[in-house]
């Protein structure tokens, strides 16, 4: 009997474990059984109807693929610029990547190619079937790139510190609590793991361009997909962060050029903007129990929010 053979001591560390890891459990399924989402339902029935056009380079989701000309490059430099180890022709071999709210996979996809072993979720069963069919297409992808039907907040318990890196993209001004799903980010990324967000800030400038020219006028987003009032603005997306164990070191403005179809990097964060968020290290984190103990103090429930 192993039991046998080590110390009294040992033996209350071994409980002690088990203790805390069945309280993380309970706690979980008490939180999570709730309607403390970030899943938003009105959110959700406005991509349902998209569900079958995210490969329509020419369609609804156009701004999105062109948004992978700086989007894939930020994430791929910005993680190799971190690390010493790069592998010729894969250089994010070994990086485990959640797409969270990743749609049909426009984003999965690429970081998939670069060698990445990419978990996309999103809550619409929809964009799953999307998604797995188009990665089926090429073998490769199809080995390296997961996708599940999932909301964020329903694989913490099964992901906690799995993942090197979260890709957030597009998807922050769409969900109802942002620090619980900020929350949620923290405890399924490793300790020194890298967050990636990008989205829409809350300004004047972002309302004319972002639905009134975006939405209304020239019709390059579907008519609705934005709220202005969930949009976030860079200060506060930063507070947040860091008031949950993260480092944002850097914030990048992104303009959108509808004339050329194309997007740039630019100075201002007035509209669009990228983030890179770090992950405190294991002797700065609170443990898992603590921080789901602070989601509960906070607010028992979420009204709507989806990742898409």
């Amino acid at each position: 009997n192993f039991f046998s053979h080590i110390s009294s001591d040992m033996k209350r560390r071994y409980w002690f474990h088990d203790i805390q890891l069945s309280l993380f459990r309970l706690t979980m399924k008490r939180l999570f059984s709730t309607s403390h989402s970030s899943v938003d339902s009105k959110e959700m029935k406005k991509f349902q109807l998209l569900a079958h056009k995210w490969w329509d380079e020419e369609g609804e989701f156009s701004a999105l693929h062109s948004m992978n000309d700086i989007r894939v490059p930020f994430i791929r430099d910005t993680l190799l610029n971190m690390s010493s180890n790069y592998h010729l022709g894969n250089p994010l071999s070994g990086v485990k990547i959640l797409d969270v709210g990743c749609g049909g996979g426009l984003l999965s996809e690429p970081l998939g190619r670069l060698g990445a072993s990419v978990t996309g979720i999103d809550p619409l069963e929809d964009n799953i079937r999307t998604a797995d069919q188009h990665k089926s297409f090429d073998p490769v992808l199809a080995k390296r790139i997961q996708y599940k039907s999932s909301s964020l907040e329903e694989i913490v318990e099964e992901s906690m510190e799995t993942f090197d890196v979260i890709v957030a993209s597009e998807v922050v001004e769409h969900v109802a609590d942002l620090e619980a799903f900020i929350k949620c980010c923290s405890l399924v990324l490793k300790p020194e793991g890298s967050l990636f967000i990008t989205t829409i800030n809350k300004t004047q400038l972002s309302y004319v361009l972002g639905i009134v020219v975006a939405e209304k006028i020239i019709g390059i987003v579907p008519e609705g997909t934005h709220e202005w009032e969930k949009f976030v603005p860079p200060e506060e997306l930063e507070r947040l962060l860091e008031s949950n164990g993260f480092s944002v070191k850097t914030v990048n403005g992104m303009l959108y050029n509808p004339l050329s179809g194309s997007w740039s990097w630019m100075e201002s964060t007035s509209v669009n903007y990228a983030m890179h968020a770090v992950k405190s290290g294991a002797q700065a984190q609170s443990s898992p129990t603590d921080a789901l103990s602070e989601m509960e103090s906070e607010q028992p429930s979420a009204t709507a929010g989806t990742t898409v």
